[in-house]
């Protein structure tokens, strides 16, 4: 999967598409998701211009990735998930159902996420 530097995430970086933004720093913006899953629902984006996991892990400097990480504790912690328990997903490529070209990371929680997988 190769970037798009016109995928929805890349306009709301550049500002052209609001959000409802709950963290940001130098390396990653956070908000809610407008479609939630769960009572919270958060995606977590890095800022620079990565399509998925591996291409974030192999190409992103090393203080993106601990930038990155980082905002994703702090977004954890200030979202008060910590106590109840949550779930971090990424998505990459067709087969896992990935919408958007650009890496993110979904937090869900609020309620009991029941197994991993649907059976």
């Amino acid at each position: 999967m190769s970037y798009d530097s016109n995928n929805i995430f890349a306009k709301i970086l550049r500002g052209e598409i609001p959000c409802k933004k709950i963290y940001e720093d130098q390396f990653a913006l956070a908000f809610n998701d407008i479609h939630p899953k769960t009572p919270v629902h958060i995606l977590v984006i890095p800022k620079g211009p990565y399509a998925t996991y591996g291409d974030f892990a192999s190409n992103a400097s090393d203080a993106e990735i601990v930038g990155f990480e980082r905002a994703l504790g702090k977004v954890i912690a200030e979202s008060d998930l910590a106590s109840r328990g949550y779930r971090l997903i990424s998505n990459a490529g067709s087969h896992s159902h990935q919408e958007v070209p650009h890496y993110h990371v979904h937090i869900l929680g609020g309620r009991d996420l029941g197994p991993l997988l649907a059976k």
